[in-house]
Parts: C-alpha cells; structure tokens; sequence
C-alpha cells in the first residue's frame, strides 16, 4: 500500500473508496475490505489504483492487498468523515504549544484518528508520506494541530461518527507553496515565480543564488562577541536597575525596537524556602530565535540555529538545585531576521520543581528588565534561494505534501494559511482560488468542501482609520468564500493578540470552522457564522448597512457602543464613526462627513475591541464597501 494506508487509518464514508499502491509490473492485485473485493494489476511504472465501492461508518475493518504471492494486512480501519487541515503555522500549532488549561483534560477519542504529514521540502513529486495514523489519546491529541484537533472533536461529539484527520501545514509558507506549477503558470506573476525559479534550479554554478543556511550564516556572523556577558549581564550580583523594563511575552519589534540584534533579559524571583536544594525547571515558552540562558550566572540551556524551526519551539530546562531562595533568570536573545523576543505564550512562562502542579509554580510573565546589546538596523531579508530544503519554493509542497495524498478520500479542506502572503495580499485572492479550484480538479471529486481560516487580529492598534494589508488579505479571503462554490469561512478578527502571531484561543477557531461544517456538509447547524455585509443604503448623510447571518439580531458583543466604524466622503478620508443597531442593520455616520459615500468596518491590523456580532455571539466580518486602491504607507 501506499504510506497513507495504516493501521489506525480512517477512510472516507458514503464515497468510492481510492486505494493504491506499488508492486511488480504486470501482477494482478486483488484488495478486500470488509465483505467487498475489488482488482486491478500493476501498471509499468510499478504502481496501481483501484475504487471501491462507497461505505457506510464503522469499523474496525481490516484492509488486505495481495498479489497471489505476497499479502499486507492492515488492521482497525474505520469508516467515517476525512478532513484534510492545512496551511502554516497557525494551522501546525500544537495544543501543547498553547499551554494550559488547554492541556488539561484532553478527551480520549479512540474514534478520532490523527496523522501528521512530516515530509520535507525536496525537489520532484513524492510518492509516499511521511507520517503515522494515531488514536486520538489525550497525548496524541496534545501533539496534534490545535485548530484540527479541535474541529474534529466537535465533528466527532455533534455526528458520532469516526473522524480522521490529516495535518498537513508548513509554518511560515506562502500559497504558491501549495499550489502546483500548473496552477501557478495560469497566473502572470505565478509563471514568473516559476521561470525564475528555473532558470538557476539545475544550475550549480555562480548563478545560483545562497541558500537560505548560506545568508542565515553569513548574518549570525555579525554576533562575533558575547559583550553582554563579557560587563556581568548574567551575573546574579549585576546591578540591573539601570535596564529598561518590558512586558513578556513580546516581541522587541512591536515595542520601539524595530532592529535586528541581540537583546538581553534578566528577571529576579524568589522561590519558596523548600524548594532551595530541589532541581527546578525553567520554561520560557518560545523565543524568536536564538537564546542563552543562566540562572545565577550558570548556563541552564540553549537553542541556536542547528535547530530547525527553532524559532517555535519551547524553552525547557533544567536548573540545577539551587543554594538560595533568591535568583537571577538571564536570558540572551538573538534575531537576525523579521521579529525577535519572547514568543510565550505568558502560561507556558514559569519557573517551579520538576512536575510540580502549575499552581505551585512560580509565573515568569510580565515585566523584565532589558538592555540592547547589539543593534544590526533592520537586515535585508534571506534571498529567493528557492530550491531543495527551502518550503517557500513555488509549488515544492504541492509535490511532497499533497500530491501524495490525492486521491484519497477525503470530506474536505480546512485551511488557515495567509499571514506569509500580507506583502503581496493584491495577488492573494486569484492565487488562493486557483489553488483551491486546482486541488478539487487533483482529487476529481467535484467541489469539496473547503473551509478557510479569516486572519486573527494582529500588531498593535490604530488609533486612526488607515489602510492595511491584513485587512486587505482578510478582504481577499472574503472574495474567494463568495466566489467558489461549497466555500466557508470562519471569522476570527475577536481572537488574536497584538504582539503574538500564533493567538492562543485555537480551540474557537476549531469550533467556528466545524459550526460551519456542521451547517453547510451535515445540515446539523442553523446558523453557520457571524454577521456578513449583504448590502448598503444611503439615507440622509447616513449609512445603512444590512446583514445576513444574523440569528436572532445584531448585537455589541461586550455591550458598548459600536466600534470601528469608519466612514469616508469623495475625498476617500476615512474618519471613526458612530454606528447604532437598528434590528438586523447598522445605522452608521459622522459629523465630519457630510455625504458619506463609504463605510469600512474594522479594517485595520488589529481592530482591536471591533465588536458587531449576531446574536450567539460570532463576530461579524470586517468589510469595506469602496474598492479604492489599498495604497500602504512606507515602512521605516
């Protein structure tokens, strides 16, 4: 069989079931599972397929290939609903990465399986992938995609049916990632992507730009000395006061510090007299990117760049047992690209005994004390060495990620990608649809259903109406939900965080996007999402915007006045405005515009405390009703 079939494995219900797999040119393959039987033989290239015949839910079944003289037996295969969940990083998340109380009383699903697809970022289409079918115990689950996890438990709980899931998700990668080189050569700038991409690809020579490894070593060579612990910034006896202060978790960037370098952080806590002789653990969550920890001026721990992906995993160590209550936690910070800090989140910040209950630990959260040791300005970021190893390369995840997968049967798609593509957000909505309408043509299964993942709110707030580019991604992602047939969309601009781009609240994601798949695929749910704009009315100097998706009413979600509201007349000068509910509308207005032709509703980065919502609470959509060019200031 192909790697996908397993033990554990879960196949689709109600669908022909694709099986497949390899063997000697010419044999005959005969496959059974359950009471049904079906053959094929092996093609030249050593490889077969085969359909059979559509099934109802249950298991466990076993699932036999044999060729007359070889036979493989897989064992406890159910019958049930398949998702496939992609995307980055957001989509990757663990539950473990959240931290409590989300680790906490995990279920046991033993009818829930799990897989997570771990192929790397090689060059040609793979055949097989990288991953193992699991039971959905509260370990695996706690290691498994947090948003998925999450939407397959609901799934499970409303349908009662087995339900498997495959994680399938790249953090940090593009949608040209996971789009084909045919999908991509449909658009002008995806075939430039494609033929710049191979004009060096085989080409070994000087023309060959540096690999991502080559430009990240060349700009870790500029921490060429530790002088923050050659003045005694690690020291338990150094006298920090004259540090500034900043609130962890956070990134230095989203805080005045808008530089790559190298950052020092010291806090001092004092531990409860029993624990003085006990071996402490030290947890600092995640840091972005590199860090060296002391505890009283001797290293407890340190991750660099030999550690792939370093930048998302949690900090955990060891602290010998200490001799006194009193002690200095020095942490140096090293980020030589994007953003760099303390990712967290606060919960997974703590110091306390080895397995110690989380109430008796002691909370690392808030504020530290800092110091700049270097300031490197702002570094160009790593070049377009596409290619082997690197997940940005057009098309690479669509050859060893889902191309393996086809045609396995599945449900349909959840997908919670989009932040790796804010920069170019204008190309967004023709990619994001050409992808998706290129995986349904891969599958051959007609529209399946694929139900996407609205951007959270991020960075820091506006005080003012401004243009945006995550606005104008979430915009694109709006468009696609609305063009393509058997689309959702799951609205999170209530669930994230201004200076963590991997919000914590994964578990109403997960809920949101099974709430409308419990609407849209099993008719289970009336009401799919929150408020979406169905249209508007000009009354008097006043906007009227009207809704679908409102339940029993619009309503404020905390109670106050409506917020983030703007509206703009023909000078297209958005100023703030009032905006009042009126049944299933919203009335909206200025005193500073006379004859409002526009009206945009939390269109920013993060609109913070944005808060229309229909009646069960789901937030409504942030919209615009002008289709003025989204010209973004220049960044310093």
């Amino acid at each position: 069989f192909a790697s996908v079939f397993q033990n554990h494995a879960v196949l689709q219900r109600h669908q022909p079931i694709p099986v497949w797999g390899t063997g000697k040119p010419g044999v005959t393959v005969r496959v059974r599972l359950a009471d049904q039987e079906a053959v094929t033989k092996v093609d030249n290239a050593g490889r077969w397929l085969l359909r059979l015949q559509p099934m109802p839910e249950g298991g466990p079944h076993s699932l036999t290939a044999t060729d007359g003289s070889t036979t493989v037996e897989l064992n406890d295969i159910l019958i049930g609903e398949v998702w496939l969940c992609s995307g980055q990083s957001n989509m990757a998340w663990k539950i473990s990465q959240i931290g409590e109380p989300d680790t906490l009383n995990l279920p046991d699903l033993p009818n829930v399986r799990l897989l997570t697809v771990a192929n790397g970022a090689e060059l040609g289409q793979a055949f097989d992938i990288e991953g193992e079918w699991k039971v959905a115990t509260p370990e695996a689950l706690a290691e498994f995609s947090a948003v998925a996890g999450y939407f397959g438990r609901r799934l499970y709980e409303t349908l009662k049916v087995p339900v498997g899931l495959i994680c399938n998700a790249w953090g940090g990668t593009r949608v040209q990632a996971w789009m084909s080189r045919e999908a991509l050569m449909q658009e002008p700038e995806g075939a430039a992507e494609i033929a710049y991409l191979e004009s060096f690809l085989w080409n070994t020579g000087s023309c060959r730009p540096p690999t991502f490894e080559e430009w990240q070593a060349t700009a870790i060579l500029r921490d060429n000395k530790n002088l923050g612990l050659l003045q005694g910034w690690a020291s338990a006896d150094f006298d920090d006061s004259g540090f500034e202060t900043m609130k962890q978790p956070a990134y230095w960037n989203h805080n005045g510090h808008n530089y790559n370098g190298v950052f020092w952080f010291r806090k001092t806590v004092e531990i409860p007299a029993h624990w003085v002789g006990q071996e402490l653990q030290l947890s600092l969550g995640a840091i972005d990117k590199h860090d060296e920890t002391w505890v009283n001026g001797s290293p407890v721990g340190a991750m660099g760049p030999e550690i792939k992906n370093v930048w998302t995993l949690p900090r955990l160590y060891t602290v010998p047992a200490p001799a006194e209550r009193k002690l200095v936690i020095a942490v140096r910070v090293r980020s030589h690209c994007y953003s760099g800090g303390f990712v967290g989140p606060a919960s997974s910040m703590w110091i306390g005994p080895a397995g110690a209950a989380s109430e008796e630990r002691i909370s690392l959260a808030g504020p530290w004390r800092y110091a700049v040791e270097q300031n490197w300005g702002i570094l160009a970021p790593p070049p377009l060495a596409w290619g082997e190893g690197n997940a940005n390369t057009p098309a690479i995840l669509f050859n060893n990620r889902v191309a393996p997968l086809v045609p396995y049967g599945i449900r349909g798609v959840i997908w919670y990608q989009g932040e790796s593509n804010v920069a170019d957000h204008h190309l967004y909505r023709r990619y994001l649809a050409a992808m998706i309408q290129d995986w349904r043509r891969a599958w051959g299964a007609g529209p399946f259903p694929f139900l996407q993942v609205q951007l959270a709110n991020y960075l820091a707030p506006s005080a003012t109406p401004q243009e945006s580019g995550w606005a104008a991604l979430r915009e694109a992602q709006l468009e696609v939900f609305e063009s393509l047939p058997a689309m959702g969309l799951a609205v999170a601009i209530d669930l994230g965080e201004a200076g963590n781009i991997h919000p914590k609240k994964k578990g109403e994601v997960g809920n949101r996007l099974a709430r409308y798949a419990l609407h849209s695929v099993y008719h289970r749910e009336a009401v799919p999402m929150g408020p979406l704009l169905a249209g508007i009315t000009h009354e008097n100097g006043r906007i009227r915007c009207h809704f679908r998706h409102t339940a029993d009413g619009l309503i404020s979600s905390d109670g106050a006045p409506l917020r983030h509201f703007a509206v703009a007349g023909i000078d297209r000068k958005f100023h703030w405005a009032h905006a009042e509910i009126d049944g299933n509308t919203v009335v909206v207005w200025s005193p500073e515009v006379a004859v409002p032709c526009a009206v945009r509703y939390a269109w920013a980065e993060n609109p913070e405390g944005c808060n229309l919502a229909n009646s069960l609470g789901l937030p409504a959509s942030p919209f615009r009703t002008d289709r003025w060019p989204v010209e973004l200031p220049e960044k310093s």
